[in-house]
């Protein structure tokens, strides 16, 4: 027997259809300021404070831009966009030398190293031989206007190496994991605080790095800053665990990505250390900026006072650090740290190179 629906269409009653087509705006949004049960309902449905990710799109296009000229600099110094000579970038990408000069992390050109002093000659771009032919000042390689009273002195080494890569295939992993899980995070945060996350942990990667990882080997990615936007998934799923879907499980996954992600630091013009800072800075920021409901007056209250202390221990750790990289030397505060983005050969002199 056939049942005919269009004699009586369904209707909704006006008052629960106003209040489905009104959306709160990204200021209740973010602060939280529209119904508990909403609220919920829309964590489980993956709907945060925006709807695009305007922010993770641009960077990934800006990025490319980047990556293009970096192939084009190695192409007009080499002949080939690709470094196969005197070492083989198994990345796809420029030379070492190449990325120095277009901003990678690199200490001697950032402050006194005594163990590369600003007299070291260094590789030329146009240099293919092994041992170097071709050598170039310090300050030439590290170009930028060279430094200011003969003091090397580029601090901005600490931001421009997130916008620097170190070849094709280190930048589709990268955009594959900022298009991906950085641009959820963006529509959950909003592009303002996700720009300050993003900034921060990946400045605090570099500065990590820059305080414990080699000295001369070059370091570029934006992997210090995704690991920041990764981290907001490790303050998600604890502080909401009871709205996640399968929490244990999503636990051994993210710590299975965790020990991964720390594995691709390994790889040449990488470091694991900016990835671990990067990670430290955004739980830190993540648990200062990330939108968390709380379903009670306790969870509230320790909400809050997380939120309190993320603040001050965010300011310490960069002044602590920043102060370390200045005044000491490398490995100084902590001798054993080099291994963990190092694996001891001879080429690196056991990770003392």
């Amino acid at each position: 027997m056939a049942v005919d629906y269009a004699e009586e269409p369904f209707t909704v009653p006006a008052k629960a259809r106003s209040g489905m087509e009104e959306r709160p705006n990204i200021i209740k949004r973010y602060f939280g300021l529209y119904p508990l049960a909403q609220r919920i309902e829309d964590k489980k449905r993956g709907v945060g404070v925006q709807k695009y990710p305007i922010a993770s799109w641009a960077l990934c296009a800006v990025m490319l831009g980047i990556l293009i000229y970096e192939l084009v600099t190695n192409q007009k110094a080499q002949g080939s966009p690709f470094s196969f000579k005197p070492v083989v970038n198994p990345m796809l990408g420029p030379s070492s030398s190449a990325l120095i000069q277009l901003g990678a992390r690199f200490p001697p050109c950032m402050t006194n190293v005594s163990s590369f002093p600003i007299t070291t000659p260094v590789a030329c771009l146009n240099n293919t031989a092994n041992p170097a032919t071709e050598l170039c000042s310090l300050e030439s390689i590290c170009a930028f206007g060279g430094f200011h009273n003969e003091t090397p002195d580029q601090w901005f080494r600490f931001i421009t190496p997130i916008f620097l890569h170190a070849g094709l295939i280190h930048f589709l992993l990268n955009m594959l994991a900022q298009c991906t899980a950085s641009a959820q995070v963006e529509r959950e945060m909003g592009t303002p605080a996700f720009l300050i996350l993003y900034f921060a942990a990946g400045i605090f990667g570099n500065v990590l790095g820059g305080n414990f990882a080699l000295v001369g080997a070059p370091s570029v990615g934006a992997s210090g800053a995704i690991f920041g936007t990764v981290a907001v998934a490790w303050v998600d799923l604890f502080a909401h665990w009871r709205y996640q879907y399968q929490p244990g499980k999503k636990l051994v996954f993210m710590i299975i990505e965790l020990i991964i992600g720390v594995a691709v630091g390994f790889i040449p013009c990488e470091s694991a250390l900016p990835h671990l800072g990067g990670l430290l800075m955004g739980l830190l920021v993540a648990m200062a900026l990330y939108p968390i409901i709380s379903p009670s007056t306790r969870h509230r209250s320790i909400v809050i006072a997380l939120r309190v202390l993320a603040l001050p221990l965010i300011i310490v750790l960069f002044v602590v650090l920043i102060r370390n990289f200045y005044t000491s030397d490398p490995y100084a505060a902590c001798s054993w740290c080099r291994y963990l983005s190092c694996i001891p050969t001879s080429s690196n002199n056991h990770c003392k190179g």
